[in-house]
């Protein structure tokens, strides 16, 4: 069981000497406590005690990275069960199934989906994560022949080697030693080998099983085998099994630390009916699968499951937020409209849409706000005439453009007077009251 803040504190040395660079040996145990912090930070500690609390502090859910570089995914190091009790941590990967029952030819060109597969929404980079290579075939020569192709085609992409023959995985997997593959099948009839081939290439083993008795039973035996980095499966397929059995994990992990289901967890979600694909994919979103396994990426499931992904696992306690600046839209001249606006995420990027759409180029100047939209910055002081006009004179607009006008939201018209008399010289005009208004706002003025 996890250590509290008060049980940590009796480990420490109690000097109060603040190498660790919190205040007291107190105030270091407690956020050791919450997983805010490392007892590495404690130079005076003993290595029995570090282990102690190395293991006490660890996250329930086993943080393991999957893949390599730049598109390598961290997964687990989970530590709620709610997302409204802090966060959740690590974004589940998505990973598109390819049979090697297919020809080179289709197999190619389920590799260029997952390759063409990035969008932008928000700010942020989302895209189908993983391959998903299955020995649908039974036969090694074909397995080995379609990972070469996958290997050869998409090398940065990390790839999971599903099969239960272990010849099998082994052909395939090899052409992966380097890359942190996952290597599912290990089961109670073939364990031991499949221990054997993911300590020898280096491989996360995903393991799967009859139900979850069977499943802690199978983690520890292969814990024991020397194989630490897993990936689960309780063997549920049916939407209800799978958020049952998902649901139980997360909670033995979390609410109970047992260790034997603190693993990431790998749900398929194949189905013939892609939209029922989508729903059952849904589930393993909100219900703590860090893998889920498609066998079609059509654009339109992409982006419904992105966005849910996306919304989940943002902090719900720190707004998605953009960078303070100017920004330039278009190729904006020295005399083109200045607009001003919140840096919340989801307001920057509609109001430079709708910008983008006037075909005006135009400067942008997003203010730190907190990531609070516009009405509710103001409301709290953080969108103030004051703070507004300290922001436009060291941005360095002023270089820039040769007018001094600024457009403001027009939900905050009411601060266009207080600007002026903190801008000397400035004329503030009034914009759209919503973002959809701006594209005939700025043409009328072009």
């Amino acid at each position: 069981m996890a250590l509290t803040g008060v049980e940590i504190f009796k480990l420490l040395p109690k000097t109060n000497c603040k190498k660790c660079g919190f205040p007291t040996c107190l105030a270091f145990a407690m956020k050791l406590a919450q997983r805010q912090a490392s007892i590495d930070l404690c130079p005076d500690v003993s290595e029995e005690v570090k282990q102690k609390l190395g293991e006490a502090s660890a996250p329930p859910v086993r943080p393991i990275t999957f893949g390599v570089g730049d598109k390598a995914v961290k997964m687990g190091e989970e530590t709620v069960l709610f997302r409204h009790d802090k966060k959740f941590v690590n974004p589940c990967a998505f990973a598109l199934e390819i049979k090697d029952t297919l020809s080179e030819a289709d197999i190619n060109s389920k590799i260029e989906e997952v390759l063409n597969s990035e969008v932008e929404r928000v700010g942020q980079k989302l895209r189908i994560d993983a391959i998903a290579l299955t020995n649908d075939s039974n036969d090694i020569g074909k397995f080995e022949t379609s990972a070469k192709v996958v290997a050869e085609k998409a090398p940065a992409v990390p790839v999971i080697v599903c099969a239960d023959n272990p010849q099998a995985t082994e052909a395939a997997v090899k052409l992966f030693a380097d890359k942190k593959p996952v290597i599912y099948g290990a089961n109670s009839e073939n364990a031991d080998a499949m221990a054997n081939i993911a300590k020898t290439y280096k491989a996360i083993l995903g393991v799967t099983a009859n139900g979850l008795d069977e499943l802690s039973n199978l983690t520890e035996k292969i814990k024991s085998l020397g194989v630490t980095d897993m990936v689960i499966d309780s063997g549920a397929r049916k939407a209800k099994d799978m958020l049952r059995d998902n649901t139980l994990i997360r909670r033995a992990a979390v609410k109970k630390n047992f260790k034997p289901l603190g693993y990431p967890v790998i749900t398929f979600a194949q189905r013939d009916d892609s939209l029922y694909e989508a729903l059952i994919g849904a589930i393993g979103v909100a219900k703590y699968s860090s893998i889920i396994v498609l066998s079609s990426i059509e654009r339109w499931k992409n982006l419904a499951l992105f966005t849910l992904r996306q919304n989940l696992y943002t902090d719900p306690q720190v707004p998605m937020q953009v960078e303070q600046k100017i920004y330039k839209i278009g190729e904006p001249m020295s005399d083109s409209p200045l607009l001003i606006t919140t840096n919340f995420s989801l307001t920057y990027f509609i109001v430079s849409g709708e910008v983008e759409n006037s075909k005006v180029p135009s400067y942008l100047a997003v203010m730190d706000c907190e990531g609070l939209s516009v009405l509710t910055a103001w409301a709290a002081g953080k969108f103030t005439a004051a703070k507004i006009a300290q922001f436009i004179k060291e941005s360095g607009i002023e270089n820039d453009i040769n007018h001094r006008e600024l457009v403001i939201p027009g939900y905050v018209a009411i601060l266009s007077g207080s600007i002026e008399d903190k801008l000397e010289g400035w004329k503030v005009t009034v914009g759209p009251r919503e973002a959809n208004g701006i594209p005939a706002f700025l043409r009328s003025r072009a």
